[in-house]
């Protein structure tokens, strides 16, 4: 998602000098067509058969509703419930905005595109379709790690948390994750960062009329997934790997002491580190998913480009659509570890919401 949107179109395949065409998911006795039968220079269409596109969209569907429904609820009930207003429920919150917005501007379009084999909607469109895929999916990722970092100082330095994590530096943070990525996105995108130095090769072979990809070269690739993947990716495992390392050792040592507390003071201490550990685990079960879905993906755009783009298009494609279904998975998430957003969304679905004084509702127990 971060580095090549919209994947289901064509690329070239071997050697660069005897390159051809071929559309990413071909299906043997499949009709070939032209995305515009009258335009020169256009695309290779095949259509598929009528089972298998049924398939696909009823697939592909079901991610897009999960993903809306999920995340809708998230946003929901952490702006909603004032128990939920936390800096960590904030990042958690931009991140699901993140996922929501993928759902309702990239994923649409994405799954006609590739079921369809053909972008009907402009070169126009297209690139700024691929640049706000690429934006949310490096956000993504962005806020991650923000989550992470705010884990860290939660269970390993829980006396100065508060004095270093505020309001503002959270909002800092999802300031920066987004204008950031946003950067990101747009400017690989509308300057064509990934073709420089390909250009010829490019638009001699892989440019056609009504195809919506993105081609790196040997340096853009790897480059780019570095940047908005494996190097944020190996940041936030070795975050959590402290964390986990910091928590055993707490609740080693809560377990010792725990017949020696007296003050009800000390003993809210201690289920506060309870919870911000808790809090870590599920947070860092989000982080394990988001990287077994994306790595497959990442690994193939890392490098597909050096192995002169010999990789099958069917798996990156196959690779792209799983790195969608992590923004469904998120709000699964939350709903097996967290009671507070089990008990959101039973107070939302069952219209509780409207009634008065129902944002002070208590999710969470003190």
């Amino acid at each position: 998602m971060d580095c090549t949107m919209s994947f289901s179109g064509t690329i070239t395949i071997g050697e660069m000098g005897s390159s051809v065409r071929q559309n990413f998911n071909f299906t043997e006795n499949s009709d070939i067509h032209f995305c515009f039968e009258s335009i020169a220079g256009s695309c290779t269409r095949i259509i598929k058969p009528v089972i298998l596109r049924f398939v696909l969209y009823f697939i592909m569907v079901l991610i897009i509703l999960t993903t809306l429904c999920g995340n809708f609820v998230v946003m929901i009930s952490i702006a909603f419930f004032k128990q939920l207003h936390t800096n960590t429920n904030y990042l958690i919150l931009s991140l699901a905005v993140c996922d929501f917005l993928l759902g309702v501007l990239i994923m649409p379009y994405t799954m006609i595109f590739a079921i369809e084999g053909c972008w009907y909607l402009g070169s126009l469109f297209c690139q700024i379709h691929t640049a706000t895929d690429m934006m949310l999916s490096t956000a993504s990722i962005f806020h991650l790690c923000s989550i992470s970092i705010d884990r860290y100082f939660a269970v390993c330095n829980p006396l100065s948390y508060r004095t270093k994590i505020t309001s503002g530096v959270i909002l800092l943070m999802i300031i920066i994750s987004w204008v950031v990525s946003g950067l990101f996105g747009f400017t690989i995108v509308f300057l064509k960062l990934n073709i420089k130095g390909i250009e010829v090769f490019y638009y001699k072979y892989i440019d056609c009329v009504g195809g919506c990809i993105v081609f790196f070269s040997k340096y853009s690739g790897p480059l780019c997934s570095l940047f908005s993947y494996f190097i944020p990716a190996f940041i936030m495992l070795g975050i959590y790997f402290k964390i986990y390392l910091v928590a055993r050792k707490q609740a080693k040592s809560i377990k010792d002491i725990t017949q020696q507390i007296q003050e009800s003071k000390e003993n809210k201490v201690g289920v506060s580190s309870q919870q911000e550990r808790k809090a870590a685990k599920t947070l860092g079960i989000v982080v394990g998913v988001f990287a077994f879905l994306w790595t497959p993906f990442f690994v193939f755009i890392f490098s597909n480009p050096i192995l002169e783009y010999t990789v099958p298009p069917i798996l990156i494609d196959t690779a792209f659509w799983f790195g969608y279904l992590n923004s469904a998975c998120n709000p699964i998430i939350y709903a097996f570890f967290y009671t507070w957003f089990r008990k959101a969304t039973k107070i939302i679905i069952s219209g509780k919401i409207f009634e008065k004084d129902s944002c002070w509702a208590k999710l969470i127990a003190e």
